[in-house]
């Protein structure tokens, strides 16, 4: 495991969401400062606002990829192209390991409606959510994309 795995899995062990996680671990790469990325990557957590949609370790990938790739020309559709293909392909990768990015499915939740209130982090908590692994399963493949 890289030294950058190991700081997401830390960041989210330190109470951040899976989101701010990946997002953090990383972002340093493009210059930007951490209390910066945490702020830009709150919201996504829980799958964008506890609402259980896209994961959020998969969504800070996608926002490191975007940092990458990312076109910064509205008419430049060969630079969207590869971002879109790199976010992709971290998704591949993602669910080789993973039978989804739905944050509700890779949890084994229902369509049932959550509290915005993120559970308290204890034991309980580790011991009924995977969102460790998640983390680091997307750090890792992250790490194929944007550094392989």
């Amino acid at each position: 495991m890289s030294e950058r795995v190991k700081k997401a899995e830390a960041l989210f062990k330190e109470g951040y969401n899976c989101c701010q996680a990946v997002f953090a671990a990383y972002s340093d790469l493009f210059g930007m400062d951490t209390e910066t990325a945490l702020r830009v990557s709150a919201g996504l957590g829980g799958g964008c606002g506890r609402q259980r949609e896209l994961c959020g370790a998969v969504s800070g990938a996608a926002m490191i990829i975007g940092l990458k790739f990312g076109a910064t020309e509205g008419a430049d559709a060969d630079g969207k192209m590869l971002c879109y293909e790199k976010v992709r392909e971290h998704s591949e990768e993602f669910k080789k390991v993973n039978p989804s990015i739905v944050c509700r499915e890779l949890l084994g939740l229902g369509d049932q409606n959550e509290s915005a209130r993120p559970d308290e982090r204890n034991e309980q908590y580790y011991k009924k959510r995977p969102c460790v692994q998640i983390v680091i399963d997307s750090a890792e493949a992250l790490e194929k994309v944007i550094f392989e």
